[in-house]
């Protein structure tokens, strides 16, 4: 097994993350400048390098748009590598978007560029931790643009992907997947708003026909409670702030993100650059270490179902 690991914003703390797991790292690639890596990992093995230059030197806590490009490269060059055959999984440490768009590149985040890079259509972006999985209808919208994006064939797409990935990269024979409402109270019967009773049933009921086991609309305020998440697979989130709040109380720290429905593996932090704390050697491996361990996980699931 082989797994490639991009350094993610240089400025950021994801040398500092890979320093702190380096007897972890047998099986990894790092994917980013050669100078970086070895400032933090002097001893680690050049021929586990994959070298991706960056075009400036480099400041930790402090952002420069002429390294943008640079870290859209280790991503591209991560995926690529997967798409080869080089790799058997990507694993990203987080980017700052703002800087990327600053440098007047437009980008909206891992889930939406790695889904254009790969030519797929349709990709579904999850986070998990110990107690609950949680899949996004919708990622990164203004709250004003949700409802519009919510329609019966997205909705239906996108729980065909998270079945079929909760049963080839988490052996899942026959997933149970609750489903957020998108108003409070799940609509009340169209009272609260009519997404639920015009879109999101009836889409439920054509995928039941079909075989699936779901329950909801439900409404998020009493979905996420312990006696309930426990009774799921994987819930599906109409919208980002909505499964992501919960989760990350649930396991800050702890989480994996994952994008579904890609043609490879790719697995990700929980968190973001970290700037403030950048170079002062306090951040937490937790979560990267969670990602890289996920990233084994789904590769051998893979080839369980592949034999």
């Amino acid at each position: 097994m082989k797994l490639a690991v991009t350094l993610g914003e240089p400025a950021g703390i994801g040398i500092e993350l890979l320093a702190q797991l380096k007897h972890e790292l047998a099986d990894c690639v790092l994917v980013g400048d050669p100078g970086l890596i070895q400032s933090y990992l002097p001893h680690f093995p050049t021929d586990r390098i994959e070298a991706v230059y960056l075009s400036e030197p480099n400041e930790l806590g402090r952002l420069n748009t002429a390294n943008a490009g640079y870290v859209l490269n280790t991503i591209k060059t991560a995926a690529l590598g997967c798409l080869s055959g080089r790799y058997d999984a990507m694993i990203t440490n987080p980017i700052h978007k703002a800087v990327i768009n600053d440098a007047g590149i437009p980008f909206s985040g891992h889930t939406e560029y790695l889904a254009e890079l790969t030519h797929t259509p349709q990709v579904v972006m999850m986070l998990l931790n110990q107690v609950m999985k949680v899949a996004l209808m919708t990622t990164h919208l203004p709250l004003k643009e949700v409802a519009q994006a919510i329609t019966g064939d997205k909705i239906k797409s996108v729980i065909r992907i998270l079945h079929h990935d909760l049963q080839q990269k988490f052996g899942v024979q026959d997933p149970h997947v609750a489903i957020c409402g998108l108003n409070p109270h799940a609509g009340e019967g169209g009272h609260l708003g009519h997404e639920e009773v015009e879109v999101i049933t009836p889409a439920l009921e054509d995928l039941r026909q079909q075989g699936y086991q779901l329950s909801g609309p439900i409404p998020a305020d009493t979905l996420f409670t312990p006696n309930q998440v426990k009774n799921y697979d994987a819930i599906l989130a109409m919208y980002h702030d909505q499964g992501l709040a919960p989760l990350k109380y649930a396991g800050f720290g702890e989480s994996v993100n994952i994008t579904l429905g890609l043609p490879i593996i790719r697995t990700s932090v929980d968190h973001g650059t970290a700037l403030d704390i950048a170079g002062r050697g306090i951040a937490d491996a937790g979560s990267l270490k969670a990602a890289i361990n996920l990233a084994r996980h789904c590769v051998k699931q893979q080839q369980k179902h592949a034999c």
